[in-house]
């Protein structure tokens, strides 16, 4: 089967074998259209525990949830983190319920094996003893380990699984795919019975799918199984397009919209103003004719109408901006008219941008600095809630409305941990890294993966200007920053260039603004605590300072009176000599 878009086959089998009660479960899920691209297709297999009575609804809870709540978590979100935050979930779940029934035999604990296949790779969670193999050109590969551990030469237990703790380790890993490809998942009655050359030779026999897994069955019963035997099969048939989905390649037959004036009306949007214009975007104010609205309509530049790359770019800043949800984030704003172009639209904001407001306010209240700043976390928030990144914060990006309240206004350089996964585009590189010079963290100049330190120095970096009127490092970035140049950096205490400031506030923006990302804060909620809250680390810091950096004009009147006692003291001693 030849085809560009993600399709497996998929077939199982299960018995109770020995046992009176099945508490195996499998399932799998292969959805259509967009979640098929956005989210690609998962398959889970589980063993309850069979020391506990509850294991069979364990195991039905571990397999129905996890492809159940896979399927309700953002698009935007990357499949390792989507998954975790589902098992963890479930993990909580199941604790809970075992705790209730006061006793280890009345749990609820179950393994599960689950494995979401997205675009071109196999993304496999793993607890417990339940197994993933893959057979490629004829090898066949265990790729999970048995969390198990032995107590004397015949017995062993699990020490990890679903419900046995309230904190769940996963195991997780993430590999490319080939077509052809065959994933077998089995529980321990099966694999326990079948050692591997014997499961080698079933799976190549040949046959349906179907058959393939009925005859492991069968044959781990006849190797005398005591246990429950559960087998499924998922086999790669086709894979989509490297760096391209059919959504988007499909979205990309739109054609650039013609050169926009004042009057023109394009779907219904009467152009009133071009307010900026770049080599890679044009931003009109407009008036929604339907709707009587004003609103901000942004186009691509035809400059790039042939670039693959950017139009994808330009095409993700709508599908982020539709997505993200804050009073502190510009809205995106959808119709249902169709369109003929490439564009999107967004409110319209009449405030200025904080660059203006920056002007305006050269020596702004360390209050109302802090005020805007937290505002602007709150807009980061939600992107990093999305699993999204801004990677271009700067002042420019950054607007009032005309209530006075605070929106970052700019998707252009977002990135999407979910699309990522599908497209994986060049979000910068050390030659060329996507944001804006000052504002950008270091660790995008060295060609690094960003985080959500990476948008919090930036932040860092705007609330220091707005403190300080000047940049923490005294100067503009070097034009071509490296690791040579960037360790040369050094920063600039507040105090230099506003001695209103405490230093407990500079010891904030400081450790905002490291060069080095494993010393900035973890989560912007300390950053925000330590500009409010005089941090005890700081205040320690600001005693072992000299006085002439922890106040300089006391230590500078200290001096001043000093000189004028020895200035008296001298001009006295000239005049007794005489």
């Amino acid at each position: 089967m030849s085809t560009n878009k993600l399709t497996v086959s998929v077939a199982y089998a299960s018995d109770r074998g020995i046992k009176e009660e099945n508490q195996d479960f499998v399932g799998s899920l292969a959805p259509e259209d967009h979640q098929l691209t956005y989210k690609g297709i998962a398959a889970a297999i589980a063993d309850g525990m069979s020391g506990c009575d509850a294991g069979r609804e364990a195991s039905h809870c571990c397999v129905a949830a996890f492809l159940d709540d896979y399927y309700s978590t953002p698009d935007s979100w990357s499949v390792k983190y989507a998954g975790q935050k589902i098992l963890s979930a479930i993990n909580s779940w199941l604790h809970s319920q075992g705790q209730r029934r006061f006793d280890a035999t009345h749990g609820m604990v179950s393994t599960l094996s689950a494995i979401v296949l997205k675009s071109n790779t196999a993304h496999i969670f793993h607890v417990g003893d339940s197994r993933i193999y893959r057979l490629r050109d004829g090898n066949l590969e265990q790729l999970t380990r048995d969390h198990r551990v032995r107590a004397g030469s015949e017995r062993n237990y699990l020490n990890r699984a679903m419900g046995i703790e309230p904190r769940l380790e996963v195991d997780y890993q993430a590999l490319p795919l080939m077509r052809g490809d065959l994933f077998l998942m089995t529980t321990d009655g099966v694999h326990d019975f079948i050692d591997e050359k014997s499961l080698k030779e079933l799976l190549t026999e040949g046959g349906d799918l179907t058959a393939v897994a009925n005859r492991i069955i069968r044959k781990a019963a006849d190797n005398r199984s005591d246990d429950n035997l559960t087998c499924q099969l998922l086999r790669i048939e086709g894979l989509p397009l490297l760096r391209e989905d059919e959504i988007l390649r499909d979205r990309r037959q739109r054609p650039f919209p013609p050169p926009l004036k004042p009057g023109m009306i394009l779907d219904g949007y009467r152009i009133e103003e071009e307010m900026h214009a770049s080599k890679r975007t044009q931003i009109y104010r407009a008036f929604d004719t339907e709707t009587g609205v004003r609103m901000i309509l942004k186009t691509p530049s035809v400059l790039y109408e042939d670039d693959t790359h950017y139009i994808e770019h330009f095409l993700h800043e709508e599908w982020a901006g539709k997505r993200i949800h804050s009073e502190h984030v510009v809205k995106t704003l959808g119709s249902e008219r169709d369109k003929s172009c490439l564009y999107y639209v967004t409110e319209f904001l009449e405030g200025p941008t904080l660059a203006e407001w920056m002007r305006a306010n050269p020596q702004p209240e360390i209050r109302e600095v802090r005020k805007i700043v937290e505002q602007i976390a709150q807009g980061l928030r939600a992107f990093h809630r999305m699993e999204m990144l801004h990677q271009d914060l700067k002042p420019e990006n950054i607007m009032f409305d005309r209530h006075g309240a605070v929106k970052i206004i700019d998707f252009g350089s977002v990135k999407i941990a979910g699309i990522a996964e599908i497209t994986p585009l060049d979000h910068g590189s050390a030659e060329n890294p996507l944001g804006t010079l000052n504002y950008t963290a270091p660790e995008y100049h060295l060609g690094r993966r960003g985080t959500i330190k990476s948008d919090l120095f930036s932040l860092g970096v705007i609330a220091y200007e707005m403190i300080n009127g000047a940049l923490p490092f005294g100067r503009s970035m070097p034009e071509k920053p490296n690791k040579a140049n960037l360790d040369k950096l050094r920063y600039v205490p507040s105090i230099q260039c506003n001695p209103m400031v405490p230093l407990w506030i500079d010891g904030a923006l400081k450790k905002a603004t490291a060069i080095r990302h494993e010393f900035r804060y973890d989560d912007l909620s300390e950053f925000l605590y330590d500009l409010s809250t005089p941090n005890p680390n700081f205040l320690a810091a600001e005693e072992a300072l000299p006085l002439m950096q922890r106040n300089p004009l006391l230590a500078w009147k200290i001096l001043a009176i000093a000189l004028l006692v020895t200035n008296l003291a001298t001009l006295y001693s000239l005049l007794t000599a005489h």
